[in-house]
């Protein structure tokens, strides 16, 4: 009788659970090892690859186990790895707090809880692992294509869940069911979406991982740091003009200005701010809106030279509210920027900037390092000798950098202590900051003020929206030279070597023959074209979705006759909408039931015909529940019990029943004969 009660619980229990611990069914397991599949994907592309590995390889033990119907390891195997995946995660990032060593530890214990299931209670624990990792993925990034694996990773999840209550069910039931239920939830994150009341900033705010993992300028510049940035696709800023934008030798978006040398690295100094500009804009205007990425820097990366004209600081995100200005033609957020954000600016490039320097700038922008690069400063002194005036002695120097046939390279040879010399007369290769670094010594060496300027320069036009596209291999240094009644002039060197790197990017100004970046390469059009396509979908993602910030919402609200709405007024605003949407999907629920009314007589028919026999139904008790107590009490007929009460459970709560389903258990309760 013991072997008798073991056999039908294990029957039943593959299910819902049961007295003893149940096993998976195959198509359970696969179920679940897909979500936890798809789940974990998107993680591989931060997560250390010692995680990614240690991941890999507890899935592919799980699915050997399923598919040999092996038991789960050891209870004191899996404390042990658990302790080793903590140590290890320790190990890595140094603490526990946070998101990163966070994340780790969910992936690790999400695949160590597959190995360790043996109850149903297992499965909707590592299904719930899902759901956070889920999740976590936003925090690392939020383009269209991880929503769409996040999204389906939470329908694999669901259906796993509707494997574990009904495992003799067909596998496209299941699809289509878990499907439904997941687009009966969409009109309420759709709700929620619009109405919630948006919160500002980043996904993540512990001060440790907020700004984690930004790339682009730094407020220092050395031989090497601007080359080894250009080589990344990434996208640094988007801009859409409001017209016409300028031609490319004016697209010069301004960063870090560096006026102190050591030799070797230029450095940033600390900037007076003001609230109006230094200048007074003149020359054609340009209005445009620039969409900018994370940086964990203060730089607008306007484009030179902003004013505070109308639409000048109009902007959204974390870095949003009034700009500053600085006496170096910066225009600089209130705070760094820790998240995506818009601006709408106004440029004036015409803009004659510097004409009443101050002698500590000038001054500053003279000084040179005793003991470094003689050289260069001898050849300085040289060109200086019998000038009339700075004007001059900047000829003699363009003059001179023409001449010299020196290469721009994307990969510049190393350069030892006295950096500029040694460009100029021995490797003569070199990026745009050895050219910005070297005309501007070479000026200071002469006499004349001049500093470097750090930024982007030039961009490309998307075909497909319009916007145009400044990526982080556009990253650029140029030089401003002082001259009395001209103020600060901007001269580029790298175009005296390679003029084409202006005109028509980086990929046309590098000798021909040099390796490029797959995505730089001109023969491949087609790949091009994709990125375009793609690109276009992501800045409208990013425009209409994840730009739904706190001022959008209020505009929609507005458009819809709400003036201004506070946080009362969206709550009352989203429960009627709620109270709305359960009304419309209860009164489908009532159509749907009323459709299978005969499903429910059938079943009141074999209920009936138990209780006359002296096993009458708890109203309590569900269809699976009633069966497994059945079984136990008609031992001999407990397998057609079973597949009774299950395709009645199956038929109610799964994929939902058609006349032909319903025929089918009508005649199974027909040919039921107690004995």
């Amino acid at each position: 009788m013991r072997a008798e009660r073991m056999r039908h619980d294990t029957h039943a229990g593959g299910a819902i659970g049961s007295l003893t611990p149940p096993s998976l069914t195959l198509q359970q397991g696969l179920w679940l090892l897909a979500a936890a599949g798809v789940t974990l994907a998107p993680h591989a592309s931060y997560l250390p690859w010692w995680i990614i590995a240690a991941c890999a390889s507890l899935l592919g033990w799980r699915a050997w186990l399923l598919w040999q119907r092996r038991l789960p390891p050891h209870r004191v195997l899996l404390l042990l790895l658990t302790l080793a995946c903590g140590v290890a995660v320790r190990q890595e990032y140094g603490h526990f707090f946070g998101k990163d060593p966070g994340v780790a530890l969910l992936a690790l214990l999400l695949c160590l809880k597959l190995l360790e299931i043996r109850r149903s209670r297992d499965v909707r624990a590592a299904v719930l692992l899902c759901f956070f990792l889920q999740m976590a993925v936003f925090f690392e990034d939020q383009s269209p294509l991880i929503a769409l694996a996040a999204l389906s990773g939470t329908w694999l999840a669901v259906v796993t869940l509707l494997a574990l209550a009904d495992a003799n069910a067909a596998h496209r039931a299941q699809m289509r069911t878990g499907a439904l239920l997941l687009a009966q939830g969409l009109p309420f994150m759709l709700m929620l979406f619009l109405l919630f009341p948006r919160v500002q900033g980043p996904l993540w705010g512990l001060p440790a991982d907020a700004t984690s993992a930004r790339s682009g300028l730094s407020d220092t510049m050395s031989p090497g740091s601007i080359s080894d940035l250009s080589v990344s696709p990434d996208i640094a800023f988007r801009v859409e003009f409001s017209g016409s934008p300028p031609e490319p030798s004016a697209r010069y978006w301004r960063g870090p200005v560096f006026t102190r040398f050591d030799g070797r690295t230029w450095r940033a100094e600390r900037p007076i701010e003001a609230s109006t500009p230094f200048y007074t804009p003149s020359g054609r205007r340009f209005d445009y809106r620039i969409t900018l990425e994370p940086h964990d820097q203060r730089w607008l990366l306007a484009l030179d030279f902003p004013g505070a004209g109308a639409g000048a600081v109009r902007g959204d995100g974390a870095g949003a509210g009034p700009i500053r200005f600085t006496n170096f033609a910066q225009a600089l957020l209130p705070r760094p920027l820790q998240s995506r954000s818009r601006f709408e600016l106004s440029a004036w490039p015409g803009t004659a900037t510097g004409l009443q320097e101050t002698a500590a700038t000038l001054t500053a922008a003279l000084a040179l390092p005793d003991g470094f690069n003689p050289r260069s400063r001898e050849l300085a002194r040289q060109l200086a000798a019998g000038a009339g005036s700075d004007a001059v002695i900047l000829d003699r120097v363009v003059s001179y950098l023409s001449e010299s046939r020196l290469t721009y390279t994307l990969k510049p040879p190393l350069l030892g202590r006295d950096a500029v010399d040694e460009f100029l007369f021995e490797t003569r290769r070199g990026f745009c900051e050895h050219f910005a670094s070297a005309f501007t010594v070479l000026l200071r060496g002469a006499g004349v003020p001049a500093r470097v300027v750090a930024g982007y320069q030039g961009g490309e036009v998307n075909p497909i929206d319009g916007n145009l596209v400044v990526r982080q291999s556009d990253a650029h240094a140029w030089a401003e030279v002082w001259l009395g009644g001209r103020g600060w002039v901007r001269v580029d060197p790298t175009a005296l070597a390679a003029p084409q790197r202006i005109e028509a990017g980086l990929a046309a100004a590098l000798p021909e023959g040099e390796a490029l970046p797959l995505m730089m390469r001109q023969d491949l059009g087609w790949l091009r074209n994709l990125r375009h396509r793609w690109e276009a979908l992501a800045n409208a993602w990013d425009q209409r979705v994840l730009g739904y910030n706190p001022e959008r919402q209020r505009e929609f609200l507005a458009s819809l006759g709400f003036g201004k709405v506070d946080w009362p007024q969206l709550v009352a605003l989203m429960s009627g909408v709620g109270l709305i949407l359960i009304g419309g999907l209860m009164a489908w629920a009532s159509w749907q039931r009323r459709l299978q009314d005969p499903l429910e007589r059938s079943w009141l028919v074999f209920c009936k015909r138990l209780a006359r026999a002296g096993h009458p139904r708890a109203p309590w008790e569900g269809p699976q529940d009633y069966g497994r107590r059945l079984a136990l009490a008609l031992p001999r007929q407990a397998d057609e019990l079973l597949r009774i009460t299950a395709s009645y459970a199956r038929l109610r709560y799964g994929a939902g029943a058609n006349r032909a389903d319903i025929r089918a258990l009508n005649r199974q309760i027909r040919n039921f004969e107690l004995q």
